[in-house]
């Protein structure tokens, strides 16, 4: 019979989240701040894609439909 892993180990407490934080500073420090900064920049990307925002190419789309409208 087999159990799943989590009821032997549980969820991991905060001293062992600490330590699993610090190992991955210890791997990944040198090049956390790039990442952060990407993934900030993937964030902001993503919010200006929900909320409509684009590189101004809708606008021109509504400007000609405005302009054909209008002649």
């Amino acid at each position: 019979m087999s159990l799943p892993f989590a009821v032997f180990f549980g969820m991991p407490g905060p001293m062992e989240m600490l330590i699993i934080g610090i190992i991955i500073l210890l791997l990944f420090g040198n090049r956390l701040p790039s990442v952060m900064r990407s993934l900030g920049r993937g964030v902001v990307e993503f919010k200006k894609g929900l909320s409509g925002e684009d590189d101004g190419t809708d606008k021109v789309v509504t400007d000609e439909k405005k302009d054909s409208k209008s002649a």
